[in-house]
């Protein structure tokens, strides 16, 4: 990452500005009314690693070209998306929070891209960096390979309350300019830490090298999936969808969401039977049935299985 050193705004963000017109105050873009509403926060943190906050709405959709598209070398990016949670109203299982974490050779403009409605925060770390701060043991494969950075890699992992937590710390603690920068940092060492640290649970032994299409389509049979989450997915129906076979369809999700299909789905339908159950104030049996549980004692079990706790005792707190 090529930077000069007296430069604490990424480059991504000037050219955003410029396109908008508009001044950057204390790392800050607020975007023009014409455009529309909201703001983007850029900081180069450090020689090996920038970040990128962005939560607006823009009128359209707006094309950027990024200037370290060439300059970049080997790159680890972590994408945190749906964590403005605060803001969120009415919000539906396919926008659970979540982390994106991409090689550079993925094609980043289609992980990162300015769209009109965007809340995420971007991280951007130098992998050499980050590979020469750990001795990894060879048990885990994943870490080495994302670290190595030597093929087409993506992972998402769910943000789980202690790093929504970290999120929030970064987005809305009032920092003093002295120590701004310093405080990023740390916190952005600190999320990327927990988040190698789940990586590092997993057990995939051998990766599949990912293309732009492999990761449009895994994540189109997720939506389905969690569109229809009454209806238990069927791996044959979801590959002939994916037109993939399904011994594929199932090494690819599980290697980019961490879990089979079966065990991925069960998990979101158990939260919205949770959400049910508290938000909507629906009876065990309406919840049940609804997510297609047509035995409400195996779905008590499931529920207590997945939650801790049986579900009406839980719709009772």
């Amino acid at each position: 990452m090529k930077i000069n050193k007296k430069q604490t705004v990424p480059n991504i963000l000037l050219s955003f500005a410029r396109l908008m017109g508009a001044e950057i105050k204390n790392s800050r873009l607020k975007i023009p009314e014409k455009f529309g509403t909201g703001y983007c926060a850029g900081f180069i943190l450090n020689e090996h690693m920038r970040m990128l906050i962005s939560d607006y709405k823009l009128h359209k959709d707006v094309a950027v070209s990024n200037p370290d598209i060439n300059a970049r070398g080997k790159m680890i990016f972590f994408k945190f998306q749906n964590i403005f949670l605060k803001k969120a109203t009415g919000r539906q299982l396919i926008e659970t929070p979540s982390v994106l974490i991409a090689t550079s050779r993925i094609n980043t403009d289609e992980v990162i891209s300015i769209h009109t409605n965007t809340a995420t925060i971007n991280i951007e770390v130098d992998a050499s960096y980050l590979n020469g701060l750990f001795d990894l043991p060879e048990k885990s494969p994943v870490l080495q390979s994302l670290l190595q950075n030597n093929q087409p890699l993506l992972f998402e992992q769910i943000v789980y309350p202690s790093l929504q937590k970290i999120v929030d710390e970064i987005v809305t603690e009032p920092i003093g300019e002295t120590f701004e920068m310093f405080f990023l940092r740390i916190k952005a060492e600190e999320l990327i830490c927990r988040l190698l640290m789940e990586l590092e649970k997993r057990d995939e032994k051998h990766l599949l090298s990912l293309n732009s299409r492999d990761i449009q389509i895994i994540y189109k049979i997720k939506e389905q999936m969690l569109k229809h989450i009454e209806t238990p997915p069927v791996i044959k129906t979801l590959a002939v969808n994916a037109g993939m076979s399904p011994t594929k369809l199932k090494r690819v999700f599980s290697q980019v969401f961490g879990n089979s299909i079966f065990n991925y789905y069960q998990g979101f339908r158990l939260k919205e039977a949770a959400r049910l159950l508290k938000e909507e104030k629906l009876s065990v049996s309406d919840v049940g049935y609804r997510l297609g549980f047509t035995n409400l004692s195996h779905f008590s079990r499931v529920f207590e299985k997945h939650i801790g706790i049986k579900p009406k005792k839980f719709s009772a707190i």
